[in-house]
């Protein structure tokens, strides 16, 4: 496969580093996306398509992609603004997307606001929990989880986080008063060090769980859009924000293998089945083309 070109965008609040390996004059172009996940966990899924010319980013806040200004919190819609002005920017749509958890709510928010951009938008596991039928006992959790962050730093946030995405089934309301999970459990430190920056917890993890997609708007763009779930985490609040949005859409939820990052290599050292994961995203790709 080509090496990636490294190149940079200038947008409204920051500066988006993207990469591409290909030629953008190739249709479509299949873009790459997560959030607050960064290019460094796609080279993997890559890989599997040297056939295509292949674009991945880093969100705003994300590794190379620098803000400027105040470090606000962010939102769907706002990540929406910049993959829209990649994608003009690179001259490459409409463009097939494959998007990942936070990418995916993302993605769903440009192809409300911007159809005419996307080609076929697979959306993994969008973590909606503002859409989910434990959505107020879910979004409570969000929302101590956040204020933990504030108040304790990264390990105890963090914590927090992993033992929620990991729960399986619907979220009981009285989540927030069992015992507070052990950073050192999950090898997070226990000391605060003082930076509230996270790019998930501290910028993305609001806005992203309480986005209400248009889905008014995404109806008249079902023929484009898939919804992935996970083998074995279709039952994990992302996973069942997925299903939530498909059944929203009337759309049959496409069952990919392993779980949430199945599509990882050993980019995290968390490795799902990428070979086999590439193949169900090459069959939804080809059957939309």
């Amino acid at each position: 496969m080509p090496e990636p070109v490294t190149q940079t965008l200038d947008v409204p609040g920051a500066t988006l580093t993207y990469d591409v390996r290909g030629d953008v004059a190739d249709r479509p172009l299949l873009l790459l996306i997560g959030s607050p996940m960064g290019a460094s966990g796609f080279p993997t899924l890559a890989s599997h398509f040297e056939d295509r010319t292949v674009v991945t980013y880093d969100p705003r806040g994300v590794e190379r992609s620098v803000r400027s200004g105040d470090i606000t919190e962010l939102s769907p819609d706002d990540h929406a603004a910049d993959l829209a002005a990649l994608i003009e920017h690179l001259d490459a749509g409409p463009v097939d997307i494959f998007a990942s958890s936070g990418g995916a709510v993302n993605a769903l928010a440009l192809t409300a606001k911007r159809p005419d951009l996307i080609n076929t938008l697979v959306a993994h596991e969008p973590p909606l929990a503002a859409i989910i039928p434990d959505s107020e006992a879910a979004l409570a959790v969000v929302e101590d989880m956040y204020a933990t962050y504030q108040r304790d730093g990264m390990g105890a946030g963090m914590a927090k986080f992993i033992a929620l995405v990991s729960y399986d089934g619907e979220v009981p309301a009285d989540y927030t008063q069992q015992p507070a999970p052990d950073p050192a459990m999950f090898g997070l430190p226990t000391e605060d060090d003082g930076s509230r920056d996270d790019a998930l917890l501290g910028q993305n993890l609001r806005g992203c769980t309480s986005y209400q997609p248009d889905f008014d708007a995404l109806a008249k763009a079902t023929d484009r859009i898939v919804i992935g779930v996970g083998e074995e985490s279709s039952n994990a609040l992302a996973g069942r924000g997925g299903q939530a949005a498909a059944a929203r859409l009337g759309l049959t939820p496409v069952t990919f293998p392993s779980n949430h990052g199945g599509f990882l290599g050993n980019e995290y050292g968390q490795p799902g089945k990428p070979e086999e994961f590439a193949g169900t995203l090459r069959e939804v790709l080809t059957g939309r083309g």
